[in-house]
C-alpha cells in the first residue's frame, strides 16, 4: 500500500505563488508516474501536471503552462508543484495521484493511489 500526503495549500492573492508537496510512503516502485489534479466546485477533476520518476518526462495542462512547474526528489519520494502567477480560476482542491507504471494518464481513474487533497484559494 502507498500513502500520499499533500501539503502547501492555502490562501493567496492573485499573482502570488504557492508550492505544493506530495510525499509518498509505503511500497516503493522503480518507476511510476505522479500527477497533480484539481477539482473546483461543480467541476470535474482535471489533470494539472504530471511527471515520471525514471525519465525526464513531464506534462502540463495548457491552462498552467508557463506558470506551474512540477519537479521530483526521488530520494525523498516527493513531488512538488510550484505555482506562480496564480489566478482566481486556479482555486480548487489539489490532489496528488500516483500510478504504478511510468506513465502520465490524463484520466483520473487510471491512477492507483490518491492523497487527501489540499485547498488552494486565490483571491482577486
Amino acid at each position: 500500500q502507498v500513502q500520499l500526503v499533500e501539503s502547501g495549500g492555502g490562501l493567496v492573492q492573485a499573482g502570488g505563488s504557492l508550492r505544493l508537496s506530495c510525499a509518498a510512503s509505503g511500497r516503493t516502485f522503480s518507476g511510476y508516474g505522479m500527477a497533480w489534479f484539481r477539482q473546483a466546485p461543480g467541476k470535474e477533476r482535471e489533470i494539472v501536471a504530471g511527471i515520471v520518476r525514471s525519465a525526464p518526462s513531464t506534462y502540463y495542462a495548457d491552462s498552467v503552462k508557463g506558470r506551474f512547474t512540477i519537479s521530483r526528489d526521488n530520494a525523498k519520494n516527493t513531488v512538488y508543484l510550484q505555482m506562480n502567477s496564480l489566478k482566481p480560476e486556479d482555486t480548487a482542491v489539489y490532489y496528488c495521484a500516483l500510478r504504478e507504471t511510468a506513465a502520465i494518464p490524463m484520466r483520473a481513474a487510471l491512477y492507483d493511489y490518491w492523497g487527501q487533497g489540499t485547498q488552494v484559494t486565490v483571491s482577486s
